[in-house]
């Protein structure tokens, strides 16, 4: 005759959950994100110079070319880098093909303004209309902070 054994004597094997695994990918990803992340944006990667006064309601939403100026003075046309006469040829065509569309123009903050604004008024003598510069708001300066 067998001996019967409590049931409860007996121990099941408890699955256990290892989480380290799971910790090393997402941490994986994470940095793989935040390395692509900034390479994302239109064109070379450029730092903006501040201003004080922002205008408080932008006027429409709109759907712009980005020209952007880069620190070592290249030009480009949304991410495409391009000489000037090129640039000028293509926004000619935007033009003739969309009379409204709006120039938005980035350019780093160690170009010289001169250069920068040659290219504003070269733009501007091309027929666009909207042509406005891209700027960064100043932290912790402005209107707004004076009243906190």
């Amino acid at each position: 005759m067998a001996i019967a054994t409590p049931a409860s004597s007996r121990r099941q094997p408890e699955p256990e959950i290892n989480v380290t695994p799971l910790v090393d990918v997402v941490l994986v990803l994470l940095i793989i994100f935040m390395v692509i992340a900034p390479a994302l944006e239109h064109g070379e990667r450029v730092e903006l110079p501040s201003i004080l006064n922002v205008d408080p309601k932008p006027k429409q939403k709109l759907d712009p070319v980005t020209v952007t100026i880069g620190g070592t003075g290249n030009l480009y046309l949304e991410k495409e880098p391009l000489d000037q006469p090129t640039l000028l040829a293509r926004l000619d065509a935007i033009h003739a093909a969309e009379p409204d569309r709006k120039i938005v123009l980035k350019g780093d903050g160690a170009v010289p303004y001169a250069k920068v604004r040659g290219l504003f008024a070269v733009i501007q003598d091309r027929g666009y209309s909207g042509v406005s510069l891209q700027v960064q708001k100043k932290k912790g300066q402005g209107p707004e902070s004076a009243e906190e």
